[in-house]
């Protein structure tokens, strides 16, 4: 095998490492989950602030949008983790993506 072979060979082989590594960051999506289907506000953000929204339930996930504190938001599900926080899936206007589930509180009696 020449210097050629083997540097087509490494650099076939990291991107095979790349392209697992992706797979397990897209694996939370998976993970047992609950439907919601129920109205929540923003909350425990500061005033000065907005809640991000992420295109997939990870805090390293691409940003889609921002949330103002107090917005009241349409939940669909959450996701559970063993570990950290669940993450839930919400839309607004044209805002949709996982927030934090920290950060939402349920509206129980809201007039739709």
């Amino acid at each position: 095998m020449n210097k050629q072979q083997e540097k087509v060979l490494i650099a076939t082989l990291c991107g095979l490492v790349i392209a697992a590594a992706s797979a397990f960051a897209v694996q939370p999506a998976m993970a047992e989950g609950y439907g919601v289907d129920q109205l929540a506000r923003v909350s425990g953000v500061a005033h000065w602030d907005q809640l991000n929204v992420r295109k997939w339930p990870a805090a390293h996930s691409q940003k889609t949008g921002a949330l103002a504190p107090g917005v009241a938001v349409w939940v669909e599900r959450c996701i559970t983790f063993e570990t950290g926080s669940d993450w839930c899936l919400v839309d607004r206007n044209y805002t949709q993506g996982w927030v934090n589930a920290r950060f939402l509180t349920p509206v129980y009696d809201a007039d739709i």
